[in-house]
This record gives structure tokens, C-alpha cells and sequence, in this order.
């Protein structure tokens, strides 16, 4: 297949771009900034996708849509210019192929736990992130497509800003403590890398159902276990302190206020404390019965190297 990839320079965009050239694909991959994504069997190309359609190199089977704004505590009018109106310029820009979407289990409403929730539950229709705001309107934009819209949940693996996140908090909390909303015990869904790409490389199949999937790893696990585990792995010894989720939205909600207010960019948000403080776990039937979506479990292996 000839596969465009868009978001090749990220951590979701590459992994995919590389794992379907290992595999044979004839790969390009976009992305903003220039050499970033290098595969001995694939090509990079700059192209940012707020910047209007693509105007050549369009005849694709399909195409990987991965290049997303992933910030809580970007503002909405800039979450939605990349992630609505990007993926427009995208969908626009590839007629007649099929797009897999790369979307978010945060178009669910983050404001009340998530507890085995399908796809048929309706999204959000009040939202504490300009990023879950953007990234609805961004898979409305695919409605009528030749589309597979794919929803993970706090994505990890090699590179992933979710372990950047978590080992600066550690190295900024105080005697060794790490303090998580409902104390990590919570379950969450997690989706590894390697999931990721399998859902993707299941997506693509022409025989593959258009529609909106689920997608994670096999089982559920508390956070807090995980994180510990992991900094560890980093040299990072912690212990987490429960920290109450509504009195944390509350604290981190003035501070979000008073930021935006100086127009300066939160350092942590309410969207933040309620989708790690509340519990996050999935329905993948739809995933495990139409994509032919076989997750593996959470692990940790190799990371160390992380």
C-alpha cells in the first residue's frame, strides 16, 4: 500500500510511519518540522497542516492521521485550528482515501468517571480543554469519509511526552512523594505504542468496517501502580500521596484561570486532574469484533531505556 502518515516528526506519527515501512508499505510521511521521521524505505515531506490542502503528492491508498495539538492548556481557538481545521485540510487534501483517524477517549465527558464505556456513548457536550473540544470537532469533519476513527487512552511507550510528564513531576515533588487525585488507585485503560500501531495496521485493511473504535490494552490497571513502577525503572523512588480529585480540579481551576487571564499557558489543568483522577476504562468489543483488534496487556518491558 501507499501510505501517507501525517505527524511522522511526533511520537505517534513516527512509530506508525516506521512500523508499516518495516513492514513493506510504501510510506511518506508529513510533518512540520524538517528531518525528523527517516526510514531507509520511506520519505519525509514538510507540510503543516494548518497551512492549507496539500497541492501535489496526493495519490495515496490511505492515509494515518496522527498529527494532532496535544495540550490541555492550549487555548481552544489554537487546539481547534490544528485539530479541526488541520484535519479538514487533510481530508480535503486526500480524496479517495481511506483516512485512519487518530482521535481521543477525551471526547468522552471527563467530568464523570468512564467505567467500561462503548462507542455509543455520547460524546461530551461540556468540556474542560479546548483539546477535547477540538478533537470532537475534529472526527465531526470526517463524517461521510471512508473512515476509521481510532480512540486511545494516555498512549506509552519509547519517547512518549507521558513519561517526560511523569518523571519531571517526580523530580519536582518533594521528599520523594508524588502526589496523583484519588492517589492513583483508580483504573485506566492505558494504551501501549505497540497497540497503537496494531490497531492502525487493522484499520487499514480495505475490508476493515468504517467507524469509530475503542482501542487499549487488554486489561485495566491502577495508575498509580504503573507510574511508580516506571520511575523507578528511571532511578525515580516515590511514593504517591492521595490527593482529592474535586478539591485539586478546584485549586488547579483558579490557577487555570488566573493564567489564562495573563495570558500565559497553564502548567497543569482541571482536564489534567479529572482524567487521572477518575476512572478510565473502555469498551474495545467493537475493536476486538470489527477490526480484529487483539491488544496486548500493559507492560513495562524495556523501560528502562524509555
Amino acid at each position: 500500500m501507499r501510505i501517507a502518515v501525517t505527524g511522522a516528526s511526533g511520537f505517534v506519527g513516527g512509530a506508525i510511519a516506521t512500523a508499516l515501512a518495516d513492514r513493506g508499505d510504501e510510506v511518506v510521511g508529513f510533518g512540520r518540522t524538517p528531518r525528523r521521521w527517516t526510514h531507509p524505505r520511506g520519505r519525509y515531506r514538510v507540510w503543516d497542516i494548518t497551512a492549507g490542502q496539500m497541492v501535489s503528492d496526493q495519490d495515496f491508498d490511505a492515509v494515518v492521521h496522527a498529527a494532532a495539538l496535544v495540550d490541555p492548556g492550549a487555548s481552544r481557538e489554537e487546539s481547534m485550528r490544528v485539530n479541526q481545521f488541520g484535519t479538514r485540510n487533510v481530508v480535503r487534501s486526500f480524496v479517495g482515501s481511506r483516512v485512519v483517524h487518530l482521535s481521543s477517549t477525551a471526547v468522552y465527558d471527563l467530568m464523570v468517571p468512564s467505567v467500561d464505556l462503548p462507542e455509543s456513548t455520547p460524546p461530551a457536550r461540556r468540556f474542560l480543554s479546548g483539546y477535547s473540544a477540538s478533537k470532537l470537532a475534529a472526527e465531526r469533519e470526517l463524517a461521510g469519509a471512508d473512515a476509521v476513527l481510532l480512540r486511545p487512552h494516555l498512549i506509552y511507550g519509547p519517547g512518549s511526552p507521558l513519561i517526560g510528564v511523569l518523571s519531571r513531576g517526580a523530580r519536582a515533588a518533594r521528599g520523594a512523594r508524588l502526589p496523583l487525585p484519588g492517589g492513583g488507585r483508580v483504573r485506566h485503560r492505558l494504551t501501549s505504542i505497540g497497540n497503537v500501531v496494531h490497531a492502525v495496521e487493522r484499520a487499514l485493511r480495505p475490508e476493515t468496517p468504517r467507524g469509530t473504535y475503542n482501542i487499549g490494552d487488554a486489561t485495566p490497571v491502577e495508575l498509580g501502580g504503573v507510574a511508580t513502577e516506571l520511575l523507578s525503572r528511571r532511578g525515580l523512588d516515590v511514593r504517591v500521596v492521595d490527593v482529592d480529585v474535586d478539591a485539586a480540579a478546584r485549586a488547579v481551576g483558579t490557577l487555570e484561570f488566573a493564567a489564562r487571564a495573563a495570558r500565559r499557558r497553564p502548567l497543569i489543568t482541571r482536564h489534567t486532574v479529572k482524567l487521572i483522577g477518575l476512572e478510565r476504562t473502555f469498551d474495545l468489543s467493537a475493536a476486538r469484533d470489527r477490526l480484529g483488534f487483539h491488544p496486548t496487556p500493559t507492560t513495562l518491558d524495556g523501560a528502562d531505556d524509555w
